[in-house]
């Protein structure tokens, strides 16, 4: 069975300089990459993270994955972390943000999952763009006009976040679906890169290392040498070969990327 999206992929993460605990998780295993950020304290963040990333770990090397099966592993997860906070865990929560690889109709598709301030990018020519929209206060009082992107990223509330899985947050996952193009860098990150690395410099890294391994880790590298302040994670995902049409597969030697056209795709806790 041809698949409709074949990638390569690197993935790093690293505890900060001033966090005893790594609270990330991660995964980065086809079709499936995520990353969990947890919180809560005492240990509580790490189980948090660690607990939903492994509901996902059944799906591991399925080819036929579905939003269904998505909203399913959420709903396992949600439950798994609540029972955290019932056994001394704390106040036990985590974002997740991610990728995972899908098809419609023969043709690969990004499929992309957020819940809080985690981050999932893409870069397409040489373009950054943020595919997630942060679960936060600073956000909403962006949308609203009350604060710039320049206020919100110093602005004393930019740590609390509006949706998690657990720690007490209802909030549901966003989901977006939309065609993969070959040449696409898919970024999924905690916001210890973010807060660290500026776009600008991400899009630079991205752009000028090829290796998905290699820029994952430059990334990292870039974010502990900046002030390191929290966790950070990073899963990088290439497409590398693409089905344009059934029966098709394209690969990345076979198109010009001058020539590819794109589509846009379409009280907190901490």
């Amino acid at each position: 069975m041809t698949r409709p999206l074949i990638v390569a992929t690197g993935a790093a993460t690293h505890s900060g300089l001033r966090r005893p605990l790594n609270e990330d998780s991660y995964m980065a295993s086809p079709p499936l990459f995520l990353v969990a950020d947890g919180m809560g304290g005492h240990e509580a963040g790490e189980r948090a993270s660690a607990t939903v990333i492994d509901e996902f770990a059944r799906y591991i090397g399925r080819v036929d994955l579905e939003l269904e099966d998505l909203l399913e592993a959420l709903a396992r997860a949600r439950s798994a972390v609540e029972a955290l906070s019932t056994d001394g865990s704390g106040r036990a929560g985590t974002t997740l943000s991610g990728v995972v690889v899908a098809s419609v109709e023969g043709m690969g598709y990004w499929l992309t999952v957020n819940i809080g301030d985690s981050r999932t990018y893409r870069l397409a020519d040489g373009e950054l763009e943020q595919i997630s929209v942060d679960h936060s206060v600073v956000q909403e009082l962006i949308e609203s006009g009350e604060l710039t992107a320049a206020e919100a990223a110093t602005d004393r509330r930019r740590n609390i976040i509006t949706r998690a899985i657990g720690a007490s947050s209802t909030g549901d996952a966003d989901y977006w679906l939309f065609p993969a193009e070959l040449g696409d860098r898919m970024l999924i990150c905690s916001d210890g890169l973010t807060t660290e690395v500026s776009d600008e410099r991400i899009t630079q890294i991205l752009a000028a290392e090829p290796d998905p391994q290699r820029a994952a880790d430059i990334l990292v590298d870039e974010a502990v040498q900046a002030g390191g302040r929290d966790n950070i994670t990073v899963v990088i995902v290439d497409a590398v070969s693409v089905a344009a049409r059934r029966g098709a597969l394209l690969q990345a030697d076979d198109v010009d990327a001058d020539t590819r056209p794109r589509e846009a795709a379409a009280g907190g806790v901490r």
